[in-house]
């Protein structure tokens, strides 16, 4: 109810001149917002959340998030369904970029600083998500109506909010960080991409749910560069398998994992070997490893498989996600 009462205040605000010019906008950018199914659905998890589309042939911006877990199922505002395959991320943004086998799609131009909306405070905007979950197949996204109150830096490294985010928002007068609406879109009411909604969060100290998105600028390079292959997370074709005598594994690293009892068990590290390469790169308990040399490991198996592309002699680079932070580690054997 509380975001049908937003929706319901933002409309009664603004003038009745502006009404065509929202449900203008709202039928356009509605058909660019897809729903994305995924992992999810035990221990409070959502299994769902949202994306926009941001090329024709089927690239779509999203948020990073257990969702993604699993190559996750995007369906569009017209109904039709696609698999789609993670082709590229961007963990300190928490920015995700999927891949899906379309043409000549809707979608939204993700402006560099200089072309960017110029947004200011009070700016009426417009947030377009699958909110818990009430649009399937064919239905449109929802859309909720509010205002722009500030543009701040996000204050994450004093532990206030659990995530690893560090950049400036969009905050929010309007309850848009529902359920599922990590990963929409925020717009003006020209259609224009104004920023990403990002994932809940929630103030530590007073328990208050924060109201925010990205900006567009901020994820423009990252999403330009992904969909360029400029930058990619999928390991490459041409790299051979090396026989585990001459390859990486986690003991050769110096650290052991947690143990592997699940298809897709996450990369959390265990225990570090004393005065071993992890422990001279500061490798500790709990990180988790979600990257190695560039390329995206979603669960164990795909860490050794990763590993055995890698020479034992050579350095390897590590990104882990330790509490809130997202840090780089290169480990000298």
């Amino acid at each position: 109810m509380l975001f049908l009462a937003a929706l319901m205040i933002g409309m009664v605000m603004e003038p009745a001149t502006a009404q065509p010019s929202l449900a203008r906008s709202s039928s356009q950018v509605q058909d660019r917002v897809v729903k994305i199914y995924g992992a999810g659905g035990v221990g409070g998890l959502d299994a769902y959340q949202s994306g926009f589309i941001v090329s024709p042939a089927g690239h779509v911006a999203t948020a990073w998030s257990s969702v993604l877990d699993v190559d996750p199922i995007v369906i569009l505002g017209d109904g039709r369904r696609f698999e789609s395959k993670i082709v590229g991320f961007e963990p300190a943004l928490e920015l995700a970029v999927l891949k899906l086998d379309g043409s000549d799609l809707p979608y939204f131009e993700v402006p560099s600083g200089a072309d960017a909306p110029v947004a200011r405070w009070g700016d009426p905007v417009l947030a377009v998500s699958n909110l818990f979950n009430i649009a399937t197949g064919n239905e449109p996204a929802s859309v909720l109506q509010g205002r722009i109150a500030a543009r701040s830096k996000l204050d994450a490294r004093r532990g206030t909010f659990q995530t690893s985010y560090r950049g400036e928002v969009w905050l929010l007068d309007l309850v848009a960080n529902n359920p599922g609406a990590a990963g929409g879109a925020l717009v003006d009411l020209d259609g224009n991409l104004v920023g990403m909604l990002g994932k809940e969060l929630r103030d530590r100290k007073t328990g208050v749910w924060l109201n925010y998105a990205i900006p567009a600028d901020v994820l423009r390079a990252p999403i330009g560069d992904i969909i360029a292959g400029r930058k990619t997370v999928s390991p490459v074709d041409e790299d051979p398998m090396l026989s585990r005598d001459k390859s990486h594994n986690s003991e050769t690293l110096g650290f052991k994992l947690i143990p592997d009892v699940l298809e897709t068990t996450p990369v959390y590290v265990d225990t570090i070997a004393a005065n071993g390469p992890a422990s001279r790169a500061d490798v500790r308990p709990d990180d988790l490893v979600l990257l190695v040399n560039g390329r995206r490991v979603a669960h164990q198996r795909a860490f050794r498989e990763q590993l055995r592309r890698i020479d034992r002699r050579d350095n390897v680079t590590l990104t882990i996600q330790r509490e809130n932070e997202i840090l780089e580690l290169a480990i000298r054997p």
